[in-house]
């Protein structure tokens, strides 16, 4: 049995606006009616087998000034591309952002309802990954995550420290996964989580039994009756198990 990430699920007030934002951010195409997903190329493919898509749902609440615990990092491949990259999604609604990053070489948008993310500079680990570089997930305990997450997961670990622990799919395709330590308990419920899938065949009630095991906690989100399962990690990071496909 394994699970894996397909895509990550933005909540937002007006979700067809948002998606549309990060499809011209990525260059890919967008999808959907009751939410937007945005994936590689025109057609709809799900789950791509390389990409981690996006999902944007709608909400009826704006998001807060508390900072998402969970964001996406941009890759580039110079210096003139990173600048290009910032420039033009400016031009699309992104506005700086600033989450006591200092002066880094890396630039801190969010998006047009206030998401925040990173337009990297080139950095040699993520040249093959696509437009999404990393998953990042502020945590209290790196070595944690990777020890839940690692069991959860089919993805291959290829660090961990102190700082930060940092997956990839096993095919070493498509963007990584990172879970980075940073001061702070997590406080409010995030505005970014990740969806995760059962392979065909498999069975998402002993999946879903499986990561209680291993330390996940069920979530009342106000979901009723849908057809996948809210849950926590161990520090609290909310995640859903959907049906298998």
């Amino acid at each position: 049995m394994a699970l894996r990430p397909v895509h990550v699920n933005i909540k937002a007030v007006d979700h067809a606006a948002v998606g549309r934002f990060w499809a011209e951010a990525l260059g890919w195409g967008v999808h959907g009616r009751a939410t937007t997903y945005v994936g590689p190329g025109a057609d709809l493919v799900w789950p791509d087998p390389v990409a981690v898509g996006i999902d944007v749902v709608p909400v009826a609440e704006p998001k807060t000034t508390t900072k998402n615990s969970v964001h996406l990092d941009l890759a580039t491949t110079s210096a003139a591309h990173q600048a290009e990259l910032v420039a033009r999604l400016q031009a699309l609604g992104a506005t700086p952002a600033h989450v006591g990053q200092g002066e880094v070489p890396w630039t801190v948008l969010a998006d047009p309802e206030g998401n925040e993310f990173c337009v990297l500079e080139p950095r040699e680990v993520y040249r093959d990954t696509g437009p999404i570089a990393t998953v990042v997930v502020d945590c209290v305990d790196p070595r944690v995550m990777a020890g839940f997450w690692g069991a959860a997961m089919d993805w291959t670990l290829h660090d961990v420290n102190d700082d930060h622990a940092r997956f990839r799919s096993a095919k070493g395709v498509g963007p990584y996964l990172e879970f980075l330590r940073t001061p702070g308990v997590k406080t409010v419920p995030d505005r970014i989580h990740l969806d995760l899938l059962p392979y065909p065949g498999d069975d998402r009630a002993a999946e879903v039994a499986r990561l209680r095991d291993l330390g996940a906690t069920d979530l009342d989100v106000g979901q009723g009756d849908v057809p996948w399962t809210c849950l926590a990690d161990p520090e609290g990071h909310e995640f859903c198990v959907l049906a298998p496909s």
